[in-house]
């Protein structure tokens, strides 16, 4: 037989009564636990969820109401961010057709037989493709359907008073408790002014629970509200970038431009030497401004064990911004562009451009022009092609094309003293090696062509008296004479040309404002921590007050107890220990030894 029922034996004429205690019993737990679970209710924003035995519902609402819950979710929203990253890794290894398209072709030519899957798998433009649209797209509403909640409910905890105290405080996480010949008024006024000054927002209630069928008052408080809203600001910082993400790619435009001293630049479409621009963009957002290369310097380490590094680089140029705009004198410098209407100006190398000229069996000159060489190594080491495509007569009288293999050392060790690499970036010693080539230079095929490279594939070498392919090493004034006085190649001169970058990236200042709010909140929700305070003055039996101190924190921490300790010190110096109470216990109230301290 259960107790229940024995002493439902024993005593059948108390069963009634047994029974409205047990029922008024049951009915104080309930409230109980109710005012202990609010106090340690909303001490975060995240999203109340539905009780998880809960119908969904039927039909299309119901279904739509599943699927939002679930969008919603954080786990979803990591899922979505790794299938996101996932999706990058495509664009990283094959190349896109907005960026280089001569890459496409040659990937394309490469891998033949993945062709058709990649294409239809849209892997040549990955970041505009339908699938990574699509996660980008649910993953954004998945971080707006999480913040909205969340900041509704941050919303009401800000505008809402802090949770009235639970009647066993002893239950807390962190407690302390001692006896005071302070009124419980005067406890209640110091601990208010106590915890205002540490910049606690408080509330003052009065009720019952302190001592056992004692009227008590207790003071309730609140601090750490920077967590959750550093929270707020991560969740909106992450959509922030995201949204300036998507802003920078599809109207983004970058292009590559080298330029010769003396030189131009206007910036169309047609000047460009290489340009990548985003799907929406438009040539008519390109920024009218122009410029001209004056002069370039750079300076090198002479001597040491840094001999040849680089130290300065320097273009001076003449600027006109508009179409009519002023000329103006400006310097770009490495990490130092010039900006111009949301586009920047980037330097990014230089080198050097021999300056060639070519004349016929008759003296014309049909060829003079500087020809940029690139560099191979730090000290210049560079190569090239000298390309004269008409108004050149071969011995028999026939039109043909010349190309001449060059390669351009601007300090040379020397005769004898190594090959053809150059020892120093500077224009020591300089040297310009041809190969002369006649026929045909494909150049009128209509397809892409390096103009750093000769294609000798419909060409033949010149011959040297001797039989051997016509080469010489030329120092500057000096010519090489082409087989059967067809012509004359004459080294003129050097010239210096710098690249530069033209680039314009909208959203980059609010990616990187959002990427500083990211971070802001992150350490906000990670070092902030949010705590609840309570303090409970009542009298006690013997007519000293007993002073209750409690403290709750969204999760166990250390610092929950010291920060109640150095409280209720700071009280306690207000309303300082009773003398110890007298042997006689009190029935009235709870025991009457003196209890300071914290547990945690």
């Amino acid at each position: 037989m259960s107790t229940t029922d024995k002493a439902s034996a024993e005593a059948p004429h108390d069963a009634p009564e047994s029974a409205d205690s047990a029922s008024a019993a049951a009915a104080a737990a309930s409230a109980e636990a109710s005012v202990e679970a609010a106090a340690g209710a909303q001490l975060s924003t995240a999203p109340l969820e539905d009780a998880p035995g809960g119908p969904v519902g039927i039909g299309v609402l119901g279904w739509a109401r599943w699927f939002w819950r679930q969008l919603t979710s954080m786990r979803v929203a990591l899922i979505l961010l790794f299938m996101l990253s996932l999706g990058s890794i495509p664009g990283s290894l094959i190349p896109q057709n907005q960026v280089d398209l001569m890459k496409v072709a040659a990937w394309k030519k490469e891998h033949a037989s993945w062709v058709g899957v990649a294409e239809k798998l849209q892997l040549f433009d990955v970041y505009s493709s339908v699938w990574f649209s699509a996660i980008y797209l649910l993953l954004f509403i998945s971080l707006i359907g999480c913040i909205l909640p969340r900041t509704w409910q941050f919303v009401g905890q800000l505008t809402g008073r802090p949770p009235a105290a639970p009647k066993r405080l002893d239950r807390m996480p962190a407690y302390t408790r001692w006896r005071t010949d302070s009124s419980p008024d005067e406890v209640l006024a110091a601990a208010h002014g106590l915890l205002a000054r540490r910049r606690f927002r408080t509330d003052t209630s009065a009720g019952s629970g302190g001592g056992r069928g004692a009227a008590s008052a207790s003071i309730s408080a609140e601090k750490g509200y920077l967590r959750e809203a550093g929270n707020l600001i991560f969740h909106v910082a992450l959509i922030v970038m995201l949204i300036a993400f998507a802003w920078g790619q599809y109207f983004k435009s970058e292009g590559g431009k080298l330029v010769l001293r003396g030189k131009g630049f206007s910036n169309t479409l047609t000047q460009y030497d290489d340009f990548k621009s985003g799907g929406l963009f438009d040539a008519d957002d390109l920024p009218p401004f122009s410029f001209t290369l004056d002069k370039f310097d750079a300076t090198f380490e002479r001597t040491g064990p840094q001999r040849g590094t680089p130290r300065d680089f320097k273009a001076y140029v003449t600027f006109s911004n508009g179409a009519h705009g002023k000329p103006e004198k400006r310097e770009i410098q490495v990490n130092h562009p010039l900006e111009v209407d949301g586009s920047k100006v980037y330097l990014l190398g230089h080198g050097y451009a021999p300056v060639i000229s070519v004349t016929d069996s008759t003296g014309k000159v049909i060829y003079k022009d500087a020809v940029p060489m690139l560099p191979q190594d730090a000290n210049l080491t560079s190569t090239g092609a000298v390309k004269v495509t008409d108004g050149f007569k071969d011995k028999d009288g026939k039109t043909t094309q010349l190309g001449f293999a060059a390669m351009f050392v601007p300090s040379f060790a020397g005769e004898g003293k190594g090959t053809m690499f150059s020892q120093f970036p500077e224009l020591d010693e300089p040297r310009l090696a041809l190969n002369a080539w006649h026929g045909s230079l494909g150049v009128d095929s209509g397809l892409p062509q390096n103009v750093y490279q000769l294609n000798t594939s419909k060409m033949e070498q010149f011959k040297g008296e001797d039989g051997n392919p016509l080469a010489k090493r030329m120092a500057v004034g000096e010519s090489m004479e082409l087989p059967g006085g067809q012509g004359t190649v004459k080294f003129e001169g050097i010239e210096r040309w710098a690249t530069f970058s033209i680039t314009h990236q909208p959203g980059s200042g609010l990616a990187l404002a959002g990427a500083i709010a990211a971070i802001a909140g992150l350490a906000g929700s990670l070092f902030i921590q949010r705590r609840r305070i309570w303090v409970r003055a009542f009298p006690g039996g013997d007519g000293v007050t007993v002073v209750e101190m409690a403290g709750l924190g969204r999760s166990e921490s250390a610092r929950l107890p010291e920060e109640l300790g150095a409280l209720a010190g700071a009280l306690h110096e207000r309303a300082p220990s009773a003398a110890p109470a007298p042997p006689a216990a009190d029935t009235d109230t709870e025991p009457a030894e003196e209890v300071e301290g914290e547990r945690a």
